[in-house]
């Protein structure tokens, strides 16, 4: 990529477009093109050509698209499997007709099979079944996949795939009824610290910006219990889903920034690229850094009624770090940036 060069991020307001963005900025490419959901529906094909014929842009970053933990997977099943599909379909197609130079498509880690050998390569693609809490949004992930796999082999683009761990980091979502499991623990675990002080301005104020409620006290605490936070006789504690014994990696999203431009630069393969760190934590190991960096002095219990996902999700990122490139972040480097990022949402001055 040239400095020069048309630059279309698709989904530059989320996570990892957002990350990318920065990214950009902060190597001297400024010719930035973007689509808000409220001008740009990508899940509409004709918006999306009209988009792309106007703007004819260069190179692209696919990392639109629905998303979200076990509860809103389970909840939104066809959601996640029609909106996810369309919009990668959409620009997949668009920037094939308008002559795109290269495409990036963003991938997860849940398309792999959910019992697959451990750390994952990249070609135990479709080789057992999936994981059954996240089977929509995989599927339509590994068609992504297969999309740009085959408009490179029927019609020569150069559309590559990278495939990510688990992300975390600045802007990321901490709705709790669609959050994924380290932004949801983070403030669950917040609230519970709050609700230790009964500063219930404070958690007002938080579910205000998140949810939109303005709450009383009663239910505020009901809308806490709801989400595994309660005060018992003087103590609170706080209920997390599952066992806490599956394994996950963790990546910091301007890390994953940082490779996906390392990526657009320096690959140019049909096999898509896993990238992560090659180290792994479990649930329960994360849940106590975080109880530490938050100073929540209560009891973390496990509702074992609940699902746990894949027992063990690390990737194998040889082929990657072969190319040149590995992160620069550890996971406890990158949490205390992204619990101290979110509690300066509320008090630029409070430290955990």
């Amino acid at each position: 990529m040239n400095k020069q060069d048309k630059i279309y991020v698709a989904g530059h307001n989320g996570l990892v477009g957002s990350a990318i963005v920065r990214k950009l900025k902060e190597q001297g490419f400024n010719n930035l093109i973007y689509g808000s959901f409220d001008n740009l529906d990508l899940r509409d094909q004709a918006a999306v050509e009209h988009f792309f014929q106007t703007n004819k842009p260069d190179f692209v970053f696919l990392a639109a698209a629905k998303v979200g933990g076990i509860h809103a997977n389970s909840h939104y099943p066809a959601e996640f499997i029609y909106d996810n599909l369309m919009i990668e379909a959409n620009v997949v197609h668009a920037a094939h007709q308008t002559g795109v130079q290269k495409l990036l498509f963003l991938g997860s880690s849940c398309i792999y099979p959910r019992l697959s050998p451990q750390p994952i390569k990249e070609e135990y693609l479709l080789t057992g079944e999936l994981e059954p809490t996240n089977e929509p949004y995989a599927i339509a992930k590994i068609a992504g996949i297969k999309l740009c796999e085959y408009y490179n082999k029927q019609y020569g683009d150069n559309f590559i795939s990278a495939m990510p761990t688990n992300l975390f980091g600045p802007g990321d979502n901490y709705h709790l009824e669609n959050s994924h499991v380290l932004p949801a623990m983070i403030r669950k675990t917040y609230l519970a610290k709050l609700l230790q002080r009964n500063d219930f301005a404070a958690i007002e104020k938080n579910i205000r910006l998140h949810e939109g409620l303005n709450l009383t006290e009663p239910e505020l605490v009901s809308f806490l219990e709801r989400y595994g936070v309660k005060r018992e006789a003087k103590q609170v504690s706080l209920a997390l889903w599952g066992t806490g014994t599956p394994r996950r990696e963790f990546l910091y999203v301007d890390d994953l920034a940082e490779a996906l431009l390392f990526l657009m630069e320096n690959y140019n393969g049909t096999q898509h690229v896993n990238v992560g760190t090659g180290e792994d934590v479990t649930i329960k190991e994360a849940a106590q850094m975080i109880k530490e960096k938050i100073n929540f002095d209560g009891e973390l219990k496990w509702d074992s009624s609940k699902p746990d996902g894949t027992p063990q999700k690390l990737l194998n990122i040889k082929k990657i770090k072969d190319l040149g490139w590995k992160p620069k972040h550890t996971f406890a480097q990158a949490l205390q940036l992204t619990i101290d990022g979110y509690l300066s949402l509320f008090d630029p001055n409070t430290h955990p």
